[in-house]
């Protein structure tokens, strides 16, 4: 009889620990995945934290007025499989950011892709 309530508890602690994080997970929902969009600017912050990579960065609207922007990306351990780590983007480094922009109109994006100065390519999602 113990050793099956030592065994049903080590079953709930089990799902328990794995449920948080699928819960947690928000998925695509708040980016429009139908629709693209591309813009250059000058990257302000890089955040390699859980659960999604941040990037913030200014762009110049066509007025000339600075706007900030932000793109979200896949995990730190999907994005280092793809070849990113923590030192990939520092402030004032020129990119090329294509993602799939917000529902809201909001000046952020879901990242697909991004384009260094140098021409180097990141594509966030490899597996």
């Amino acid at each position: 009889m113990q050793n099956k309530r030592w065994a049903v508890l080590a079953v709930a602690a089990g799902l328990a620990m794995i449920a948080g994080p699928i819960f947690a997970h928000h998925g695509v929902g708040p980016f429009d995945t139908r629709r693209s969009t591309t813009v250059k600017g000058t990257i302000t912050k890089f955040d390699f934290i859980q659960p999604h990579v941040q990037m913030y960065f200014d762009v110049k609207n066509d007025n000339g007025a600075v706007e900030k922007w932000s793109a979200e990306s896949a995990s730190p351990n999907m994005m280092h499989r793809a070849g990113w780590d923590r030192n990939t983007l520092k402030p004032g480094d020129q990119i090329t950011a294509t993602g799939n922009p917000a529902k809201d109109g909001s000046t952020s994006m879901r990242l697909t892709k991004l384009v260094m100065a140098s021409g180097q390519e990141f594509i966030p999602w490899l597996n």
